[in-house]
């Protein structure tokens, strides 16, 4: 759920684009380069909130190196490593944009696709990436493909692809939302749940350059399945009701 003490204390932005960072140093200097070329452009007022979760590689430390070269950047840091829902409702938190981006720092997501993103935007709540055509090795292609039919069978989805993290939300998605860990993969589920339009767009997947995927097979499917449940447990259970009078 967003906070809102620093949202009216702070004049509010058109985006933010919220990423997660787990020793990913290699990749943040040409992260930077592609966010800024990507929106500069669009002559909106943003800002890029980097959430370190407790990285050991030295990450925050050239974050701050790169915050004295732009000002759109802010560093949240963790003590620890929470995981990446934790460190996207921490962004979440102190984002002030009416538009809320999310994306990996891998750069296997691309910022140049954003604007695709935004472009949607007007006409729904939520926009997700679908990257329609992956470049991961095979084993991560297959544990992806059957990730994403149990997750739509079970929770009664057409979502081709829950699992790419870039994605685009009005601001307004997350006011009664409450995060618990793993509920990042089900995003597009809980905002339906809560009444707002969600549509996909295709875009582009790149190969990791530098370091390592986080998730396997064991944490991409088994780590997951409970969440999967308790998400299909919350849409059977939810509560509907029409009112046709009130006195």
């Amino acid at each position: 759920m967003i906070n809102s003490p620093e949202s009216t204390e702070s004049k509010a932005l058109e985006i933010s684009i919220v990423i997660p960072i787990y020793n990913e140093r290699e990749n943040l200097t040409l992260l930077d380069e592609k966010i800024t070329q990507s929106i500069k452009p669009l002559k909106k007022e943003y800002e890029v909130i980097l959430v370190d979760d407790g990285s050991v590689d030295g990450s925050a430390d050239l974050i701050r190196k790169l915050k004295n070269g732009n000002p759109h950047l802010r560093l949240i840091r963790f003590g620890r490593n929470h995981g990446q829902t934790a460190a996207f409702a921490a962004g979440f938190s102190k984002a002030r944009g009416n538009i809320i981006v999310t994306m990996d720092a891998d750069l296997q997501n691309d910022p140049a696709d954003i604007p695709l993103l935004l472009e949607k935007i007007n006409e729904y709540d939520v926009v997700c990436g679908w990257r329609h055509k992956r470049n991961d090795p095979w084993i991560k292609k297959l544990s992806s493909k059957i990730a994403n039919a149990v997750r739509n069978a079970l929770s009664e989805e057409c979502i081709a692809d829950t699992g790419c993290s870039l994605k685009a939300f009005r601001r307004t998605c997350f006011k009664n939302i409450k995060l618990y860990n793993g509920m990042h993969r089900f995003f597009p589920t809980l905002m339906k749940m809560e009444g707002f339009s969600v549509t996909q767009v295709k875009v582009g997947h790149y190969p990791r350059m530098h370091g390592y995927s986080k998730y396997n097979i064991r944490n991409r499917l088994f780590a997951s399945f409970k969440d999967l449940l308790a998400i299909r447990w919350m849409k059977k259970r939810q509560i509907n009701y029409d009112i046709i009078e009130e006195d």
